[in-house]
């Protein structure tokens, strides 16, 4: 399977980044890696061009909200996206907020999968579980 991966934002994460790039590897996955300082834009154009099944966004500084909140409106406009996977992790929000606030809020945006705080390979084991179920 393709992922699409990479940091959004002004975010710039790149031993993170890097450490998921190799961690989908292992796995198994063709891995597309767009770095750090992403837009979302970018990474939808990325999926379409790579014809990926997945998009796997980090976001570590706390900023994905103000990324991310337009991928709804993104995913409207491309046919070709309608079975990707859309997967988001990391530290996603700054200040108090819990997980029980935050994955919902992303999940609205039009993510499938929000992983606040949770380690990589916990992420990842959900992201295969996730694909599996979902073909």
């Amino acid at each position: 399977m393709k992922v699409v991966t990479g940091v959004v934002g002004n975010d710039i994460h790149v031993v993170a980044n890097r450490l998921i790039e190799i961690s989908l590897q292992a796995r198994g996955f063709e891995v597309f890696n767009l770095g750090v300082n992403t837009y979302l834009e970018e990474f939808i154009d990325a999926v379409i061009e790579t014809d990926a099944n997945i998009l796997l966004i980090s976001s570590l500084n706390g900023e994905a909200e103000g990324w991310c909140r337009e991928l709804n409106i993104l995913k409207s406009k491309y046919k070709q996206l309608k079975d990707v996977v859309f997967m988001l992790g990391g530290n996603l929000a700054v200040g108090e907020g819990t997980t029980q606030e935050i994955v919902p809020k992303f999940k609205d945006y039009g993510f499938d999968l929000v992983f606040h705080q949770v380690d990589l390979n916990t992420g990842l084991d959900e992201l295969e579980k996730y694909v599996k179920a979902n073909r």
